[in-house]
């Protein structure tokens, strides 16, 4: 398995990720360690190192510490879900992945869940493993951590973290195949010392006790296989959690070892090499993504060009293109297509697509022209390198409705920008020249 040296990736905030690739399968697999880690010790043990040359086999193997622990910077208190996912995002675009498997272990599976919730055009795949959607109990979450366990466990970490005495304890409860195996309670214990503080140990585990993402599991739309092994209640937890997930399948592996490098080794992989390997032989083909879709023309081009001339058409088409892409990149959409004087363009976030329509139906004003502007947002296809899917026919049709300076939405678009200052006048329900049903249309209003 090829190594590659440790590397840093700087976040937003300036903080250092420490991350590093092993391999170079086809697919990009960024495994995340659970709790506090250090990801060079983590893995020097023969059975750690034979996992991750189980991962390898098939994939491009990233792994990273989070801030606060093993190499990366140590910031004086744990982050919350949303600043590791942004350092998550910052190894991969470090790594210059565009797309990737996420598999991660205990709360390293809930960090990959929230992170393919925000980021869902990053995410090939998601594998929580032996991960929950909640980490308390609750009145509404009977399967959370008790109060009681809670504090019974922090009460041992002050003088217990990183010692051998704490380290054959935790592994009593969490690996019981390896309670009487003396090198596995050493790397333990050594894994501990190295990944966190004592203090940080009891950071990470106050951020692990207020974990609850059960409301952002139903937004997850990549394809999500849930793995689990260790004592009943944990597989609970994961069988609630791929309950919450759209379309995700709930594997229960054998044995009752919780670290995936603990337990029959084998069989973990080729769980998630087959699944990985399925997503991405159907991706291949088929690339699926949510996406607002926004249609322009010029409003009136014929009597403008009989007006002009051939010639002065063309230098005042040069400049209305310059306008609509220089909307377009502010707005950080991707121009799709241009035929005439039309503009397809997608946006990831559906209001920034209707802020661009309406920067772009006002910039052309100053040029003497008048555009119209569809949007709608759904779900959007490329098939060889070109974007197609009811998706991009509804906004089409949606566009072929507007009037001179005029941007038309669907009702998707404006029930998914609620909340953004955007103002809407209802224009009634139209028939969409072959898409079925009758669509209710809005009008921004500027």
């Amino acid at each position: 398995m090829g190594t590659s040296d440790i590397r840093y990736a700087k976040t937003v905030d300036g903080v250092n990720i420490a991350y590093q690739v092993r391999g170079d399968g086809p697919v990009d697999l960024v495994y995340i360690v659970g709790l506090a880690s250090n990801f060079e010790v983590e893995f020097e043990p023969p059975w750690a190192a034979r996992f991750l040359e189980g991962l390898s086999s098939f994939s491009r193997v990233i792994l990273f510490d989070k801030r606060g622990s093993g190499m990366s910077d140590r910031v004086g208190r744990a982050p919350d879900l949303d600043m590791r996912a942004d350092d998550l995002r910052a190894v991969l675009d470090g790594v210059g992945s565009q797309r990737a498997v996420l598999f991660g272990d205990g709360d390293g599976g809930n960090l990959a869940a929230v992170f393919a919730a925000m980021h869902p055009h990053r995410v090939l795949a998601l594998v929580p493993y032996n991960a929950y959607a909640r980490g308390r109990w609750a009145p509404d979450y009977p399967l959370g951590m008790s109060n009681e366990d809670a504090e019974a466990w922090r009460r041992e970490i002050p003088d217990g973290w990183g010692t051998e005495e704490f380290a054959r304890a935790f592994t009593e409860f969490s690996d019981p195949s390896h309670a009487e195996d003396p090198d596995w309670i050493r790397w333990v214990a050594k894994a501990m010392r190295q990944g966190a503080s004592p203090a940080e140990a009891l950071a990470f585990d106050d951020v692990e006790r207020e974990t609850d993402i059960r409301g952002v599991l139903a937004t997850v739309q990549a394809p999500t296989l849930v793995l689990s092994r260790s004592t009943e209640p944990v597989h609970e937890r994961a069988a609630d959690l791929a309950q919450r997930i759209p379309g995700a399948r709930h594997v229960r592996l054998r044995g009752t070892d919780f670290t995936p490098y603990a337990g029959p080794i084998d069989p973990l992989i080729d769980e998630v090499r087959r699944f990985a390997m399925g997503v991405s032989a159907e991706e291949a083909s088929y690339d699926r993504v949510l996406a607002t879709v926004m249609f322009t023309d010029i409003v009136g081009s014929t009597a403008k060009t009989s007006e002009l001339g051939d010639r002065a058409w063309r230098d005042l088409l040069e400049r209305h293109h310059a306008i609509v892409r220089a909307m377009i990149g502010r707005y950080r959409g991707v121009e799709i297509d241009t035929a005439g004087d039309g503009f397809l363009a997608t946006f990831d976030g559906p209001a920034r697509g209707v802020r661009c329509a309406m920067a772009i139906t006002d910039a052309v004003g100053a040029i003497e022209l008048e555009v119209r502007a569809g949007l709608h947002t759904g779900e959007v296809g490329t098939i060889d390198g070109k974007v197609g899917g009811l998706a991009v026919n509804i906004g089409a049709r949606v566009g072929a409705l507007a009037q001179a300076s005029e941007v038309l939405v669907s009702q998707t678009v404006k029930d998914l920008v609620a909340g953004s200052g955007l103002t809407f006048e209802d224009a009634g329900e139209h028939e969409l020249k072959g898409v079925p049903d009758t669509w209710h249309l809005y009008r921004v209003v500027a």
